[in-house]
């Protein structure tokens, strides 16, 4: 059997120079690294002044809105990578830091968990190594290995000291998120997905910056619901979904409340299900109801969001 050899090669025999060819490289294939870490990031501006240096990439991830700072570096990470990086994040108030590096000493790795563990899960760390592989004589292939990223069963541990004080509709949408996002994240069909928080809404991002998905869970009412969330910033965008209000119901197969709080600043776009959360048996079929919406709404909007002039 003729097999080819499979190899690894330098990055910078793609990429000489980390500002001038690496840097724009990402910034225009961010979707590569966004599907390696489960966020979706969306590319704000490269080179981005602090002070008398620069950060590589500021970035939003879409499902918060939040700045991520992403400081390259192709060669074995050092202390001043590392310093610059948290610099930037603080400049620029990002929650996010992505460190990318050819090769991790095991020093900076440990100082990235260290980070992450003994920091609120409003501020994350990533360790990123960029790789190309090779096939004998075939084009390089690349692969981003996650080296260190925050440890979700740390920080859960954490809240959960607090969870005593929480009141009893507080901790059942606790339970309600948890048991969502397990199913949500079963299903594979959605990259990135927060944290559960003992509040009324869980988002999931739609690829956009101030365009979401804030899903509900109302225990005053008794409904669960999911919601095309529009910030003001984007205001433009609710014209032209409804300019698309046909096909978007004919997709989804229900009849959607288009800007039911015409007064309010941020827009949305609702559907809701009334439930009972006294009884098991409803909860499950909530759960099972919005899970099933989610995705749809994400596949729907995702696609007629993308496609918006």
């Amino acid at each position: 059997m003729d097999l080819g050899n499979l190899k690894t090669i330098a990055p910078r025999q793609k990429w000489n120079s980390e500002a001038r060819d690496f840097t724009p490289w990402l910034a225009s294939n961010i979707e590569s690294l966004s599907k390696a870490i489960g966020l979706e990031l969306e590319v704000e501006n490269t080179e981005v002044a602090c002070g008398p240096y620069s950060a590589d990439i500021l970035a939003k991830d879409t499902g918060t809105g939040k700045y991520v700072v992403i400081e390259n570096q192709l060669e074995k990470t050092n202390h001043d990578h590392l310093g610059k990086a948290i610099t930037y994040s603080s400049v620029l108030d990002a929650s996010t830091v992505i460190w990318i590096a050819t090769d991790f000493t095991q020093e900076h790795t440990k100082a990235l968990d260290w980070l992450n563990d003994h920091t609120t899960d409003e501020i994350s760390f990533y360790g990123v190594q960029v790789e190309l592989w090779q096939i004998d004589d075939s084009k390089a292939a690349l692969r981003f290995n996650i080296v260190s990223k925050p440890n979700e069963a740390v920080r859960q541990a954490a809240k959960s000291k607090g969870n005593d004080e929480l009141s009893e509709s507080r901790l059942f949408q606790l339970d309600f998120w948890t048991k969502f996002k397990d199913k949500l994240a079963k299903t594979k069909k959605i990259p990135s997905l927060q944290t559960p928080r003992p509040q009324y809404w869980f988002d999931v991002t739609l690829g956009k910056s101030h365009v979401h998905l804030s899903n509900t869970c109302n225990t005053d009412a008794n409904n669960v619901g999911i919601r095309v969330y529009i910030g003001n910033k984007k205001a433009g965008m609710l014209p032209y979904l409804e300019s698309r209000k046909v096909e978007i119901e004919s997709a989804i197969g229900q009849t959607l409340s288009w800007n039911p709080n015409p007064t309010n600043r941020d827009k949305i776009i609702a559907l809701t299900h009334s439930t009972d959360f006294n009884n098991p048996q409803k909860v499950e079929e909530a759960l099972e109801w919005l899970v099933k919406y989610t995705i749809k709404f994400r596949e729907v909007f995702g696609k007629v969001i993308a496609e918006a002039p």
